[in-house]
């Protein structure tokens, strides 16, 4: 089986553990924390990039080095520096980085002084009260390090859809090669497009004899057994994400994926609805006594129940099963839909393809517009452009789209909104785009009110056009910042701008409830990719999923527009 971009990233990661462990070079720790993240946030396989003789050296902190070792990963599935690193430390000693309130240092004197190797031994240690006497502990730091190991103990790890998408569709191109499989999906949350899933749900159909459950368990993506059976089986993949597998009879496909798609408060509600119509419903079917009366497919067990098909974005049990009763569910937006991508950005900034590139590639997946929006001076990591370079790099759209046959490149920025609510541009440069996209970058632990304000304020100025990412929060790594949405969105239905979905896997912003109640305002969404190569205009397909989970519609994402309607739409709010 094939090395997943995840798998490279946890070794680097790993290798990046054992450094801060060492004491090592910060900047070298920081270039394999750095290529981990672009490795876990890449749309594409490395191993494809390879395939294709893609030169790794162009994507975002990975240079000859990095790319070196990539390869060595991809083609014998080792790293022989993590190798070595493993044989100076233990393993499991770098699992005590996760630990809330132990960095490198204390970690070094909990492995030389007192031997502690594990969290286990790291709780013992702390119960019988040895770690106190340990210069720079003491008594209080001993009591937090046993309740963060405990509340350690109780976190059931999650891991963001993207990253589970390289699993699910390796095993779903590896089911289906199976001899007797007929049908493979994967259900559960990630059915569902949580922006998280804790595990992988697979049902199957295959013939009576088929060894899909002996080739499963045998797979070489897997570290372990949990339990096989006849027609079931549980596994742990070598990345540390647990799969099911469930073979199911043909006539109950469509009830299993029901039941197994989730989510529970939805399949409770279904439940209620089949025992007031004297019926039940299980992963086998929808019976009326003893007969099955439904179930082969999905369509057919919603019908039963006097529904039409509910989409698995929606089951949440938010409101869905009325709206199916009463004949409003949403025709929600697809991939197809999007005309074109409102955040992206190029080697002017911080990205790594140049205009023509970005436009190409944009082109390719049938998109008919881009708006290039690099970054603003102030975020200076980013290396933001200054009026001067804006100026040229307009000039540069100018030129291209002259040439550019089937997309026109739209001039835009992404523009830091500072602290006082004020934009990093003067007016009379925003005023010559076609669209200015305003964006928090600092000052993330404001107060709700302040930030609230600070953004409330940006939106009036008379050039903004959206709002990017909007509640800044990056999943797994920082938490939203405290702001009202509610208000936040009120005020863009009175303004008359624009909110993103930022489809980058690592964000989702908006969250699918705020998308909802952007609908319910009227306010227009935008469902952005903010790539920064060409490569991640895939990550599309999972800003369109947040935006099916928050019921959004064709007519409720402002990218779906024509060229012709969106610039009238832009020229409202300039």
């Amino acid at each position: 089986m094939p090395v997943h971009n995840a798998d490279i990233a946890a070794r680097f990661n790993e290798i990046a553990d054992y450094l801060e462990i060492q004491g090592a070079n910060p900047f070298r720790i920081r270039a394999y924390r750095n290529a981990a993240r672009t490795l876990d946030e890449l749309p594409q396989e490395a191993r494809t990039l390879l395939e294709k003789g893609e030169d790794l050296t162009r994507l975002p902190g990975i240079g000859d080095d990095l790319a070196a070792k990539i390869r060595e990963i991809v083609d014998t599935g080792r790293c022989s520096l993590l190798d070595r690193l493993r044989r100076e430390l233990p393993p499991a000693v770098t699992e005590l980085l996760q630990i809330p309130g132990l960095g490198p240092k204390r970690v070094r004197a909990l492995y030389h002084e007192l031997e502690v190797q594990t969290v286990e031994q790291l709780a013992r240690a702390a119960r019988d009260g040895r770690i106190r006497a340990l210069p720079g502990f003491g008594e209080k730091t001993e009591r937090n390090i046993l309740q963060a190991v405990e509340a350690h103990a109780s976190q059931t790890r999650r891991f963001k859809l993207a990253v589970a998408a390289q699993y699910a569709d390796t095993l779903t191109a590896f089911l289906r090669a199976v001899p007797g499989v007929v049908q493979v999906t994967v259900a559960g949350s990630f059915r569902r497009m949580r922006e998280t899933v804790g595990d992988l749900d697979i049902l199957v159909t295959a013939a009576a004899g088929s060894p899909v459950i002996q080739r499963f368990t045998a797979c070489d993506e897997v570290a372990e057994v949990l339990s096989a059976g006849g027609t079931r089986a549980s596994v742990v993949l070598k990345g540390g994400l647990q799969v099911d597998l469930r073979v199911v009879e043909r006539q109950s496909y469509g009830a299993a994926l029901c039941y197994f798609t989730g989510s529970k408060a939805h399949n409770i509600a279904i439940r209620r609805i089949a025992q007031k119509l004297g019926l039940k419903v299980n992963e086998y079917g929808v019976f009326r006594g003893e007969e099955r009366v439904a179930g082969e497919d999905e369509v057919s067990v919603y019908r039963s129940l006097g529904l039409p098909f509910i989409p698995p974005e929606l089951r949440e049990d938010r409101g869905e099963i009325e709206a199916a009763h009463a004949g409003r569910l949403p025709r929600l937006v697809e991939i197809s839909d999007l005309r074109g991508d409102l955040h992206a950005h190029t080697k002017a900034t911080d990205g790594h393809d140049c205009l023509r590139d970005m436009a190409l590639a944009a082109k390719a997946l049938g998109l008919v517009y881009l708006a290039i929006t690099d970054h603003s001076r102030h975020l200076a990591v980013a290396h933001g452009l200054d009026p001067l370079g804006l100026a040229r790099q307009c000039e540069e759209i100018d030129r291209l789209n002259q040439e550019l046959d089937g997309i026109t490149l739209l001039k835009g920025i992404e523009v830091d909104i500072l602290e006082d609510g004020s934009l990093d541009l003067p007016d009379e440069v925003l005023g010559r785009l076609d669209l200015v996209v305003g964006a928090v970058h600092s000052q993330f632990h404001l107060s709700r009110a302040k930030q609230t304000d600070r953004i409330l304020r940006a939106m009036d100025h008379p050039h903004f056009t959206m709002l990017a990412h909007p509640s800044g929060r990056l999943i797994g790594r920082r938490e939203p910042y405290d702001v009202d949405m509610p208000r936040i969105i009120r005020h863009a239905r009175d303004r008359g701008c624009f909110l993103e979905l930022n489809a980058h896997p690592e964000r989702l912003d908006l969250l699918d409830s705020q998308c909802q109640v952007a609908k319910e305002e009227g306010v227009l969404v935008s469902v952005n990719s903010d790539a920064h190569s060409t490569i991640d205009f895939a990550n599309l397909k999972y800003g369109v999923g947040q935006a099916r989970r928050g019921w959004l519609e064709k007519d409720d994402v402002l990218n779906t527009r024509s060229l012709a309607a969106l610039q009238r739409l832009l020229k409202r709010t300039l």
